[in-house]
């Protein structure tokens, strides 16, 4: 499927999280259906474990309880979330059959030593996924801001003009702030009500 990384109407599956360590083992994840335009049409939600290894498997089902045919690529807010649960970028891409773009705001020496220290029984394999992501490529964005990027099935010039195109102000993208806002909201409310 060709990005169209000009036209007004190319959508974004943007996709965040929100959870509060230690009080749910549970982390809520939101997607955003958001038009270049800026126009919101679609929302999806799924929960991870804190500190699991499902993150792949829920986004790809976030994606699939859509059921839009007319979502142009992926936007993820980091591809290790909920406290180590490491994405399989790969495995998204080749489940969703849409392209990915993977974003982080911080230089980072690497997490090796973390998976570890903190995760005896399976590090090996949160570790070869996220060797499997390949490194990152930083961008400077229209705004002035830098990103770090991981993108598949897109090019360099794509990836940055899609970012430029969804990104108002900052360095976070319109798809990724409301996704994180609705998770952050979302994770509020079942602290406050049990809901």
């Amino acid at each position: 499927m060709p990005l169209h990384v000009h036209k007004k109407a190319v959508r974004a599956l943007g996709i965040a999280e929100s959870f509060v360590k230690g009080m749910s083992d549970r982390s809520v994840l939101a997607g955003v259906v958001m038009r270049a335009d800026r126009i919101i049409d679609g929302f999806g939600f799924a929960t991870t474990k804190v500190g699991g290894m499902d993150a792949t498997d829920k986004i790809i089902q976030l994606h699939e309880t859509l059921e839009r045919d007319d979502i142009n690529f992926i936007l993820l807010n980091g591809c290790i979330i909920s406290w180590y649960n490491v994405v399989d970028l790969h495995k998204v891409v080749e489940e969703t059959q849409r392209p990915l773009l993977c974003v982080t705001y911080e230089a980072s020496e690497g997490l090796e030593k973390y998976f570890l220290e903190l995760f005896p029984d399976d590090w090996k394999r949160r570790v070869e996924v996220y060797h499997k992501n390949g490194s990152r490529t930083s961008i400077t964005l229209h705004t002035g801001h830098m990103v770090y990027t991981r993108f598949i099935n897109m090019t360099l010039d794509e990836a940055k003009g899609l970012l430029n195109k969804f990104t108002i102000h900052g360095a976070v993208s319109e798809p990724l702030r409301v996704a994180r806002l609705l998770a952050r909201s979302l994770v509020k409310t079942r602290l406050q009500t049990g809901f």
